[in-house]
């Protein structure tokens, strides 16, 4: 598969910030990427459980508000809030761990639509280690299959570890864990932290050694 990763990387806004969550210190990072969809299409691809597979993970369980879900090998949680066509939250509980994810849906002003994704969660060893690129690096490459999917939906779906692998799919995920890096420190991790975090998530994600910290 072609994929043009200066393109896909430049089509995903990224942001970091700092608060509290339940009384905790946290961190919320922020992505957001517009499609050449409307915005019912766009909401239809992420809350339909037969169109969720096709461009991330097979869903299981009840996709209404109060609700559990389970992504297939991955996270699963409670269904917070929905408001149809505009937006819908939920809490992300894995390896023991909760943290939370929020979505967002608006036209974009250009004949498309906007995905706007925020997780949030609370600080830890993990979050000193990988930084925000941890969760962002792989939000990204959902988007990038939510991009491929809307844009040929009658294509077969991208073998997410096969691009992984591929020259391509280091670049993206080196790219990615570079730009999470940078946007750390906009949202004030010290730079040095910030670009050690950056390479060990590259390499957790490439499975190939992490430079030296």
């Amino acid at each position: 598969m072609d994929i043009n990763v200066e393109h896909h990387l430049g089509a995903v806004e990224r942001s970091v910030s700092s608060l509290e969550r339940d009384g905790k210190p946290a961190r919320a990072i922020t992505l957001s990427r517009g499609f050449a969809a409307t915005v019912e299409d766009l909401w239809n691809a992420a809350t339909h459980r037969d169109r969720i597979p096709r461009w991330f993970l097979p869903v299981t369980g009840d996709l209404a508000p109060g609700g559990r879900y389970q992504l297939e090998g991955n996270a699963g949680g409670v269904i917070t809030e929905c408001e149809e066509l505009s937006r819908f939250a939920l809490t992300w509980e894995f390896g023991g761990d909760v943290s939370w994810v929020e979505v967002r849906f608006a036209a974009d002003g250009a004949g498309g639509a906007r995905l706007t994704l925020t997780h949030t969660a609370l600080l830890s060893e993990h979050w000193d280690a990988y930084g925000p690129g941890a969760t962002g690096v792989g939000w990204e490459m959902g988007l990038l299959g939510m991009a491929l999917y809307l844009a040929a939906p009658d294509e077969p779906k991208m073998d997410a570890a096969a691009f992984g692998a591929s020259p391509e799919g280091r670049a993206l995920i080196a790219g990615s864990s570079e730009r999470w890096g940078q946007a750390g420190v906009a949202g004030g991790t010290d730079p040095d932290a910030a670009r050690a975090a950056a390479r060990r998530t590259t390499a957790f994600y490439t499975g190939e050694p992490s430079e030296s910290t």
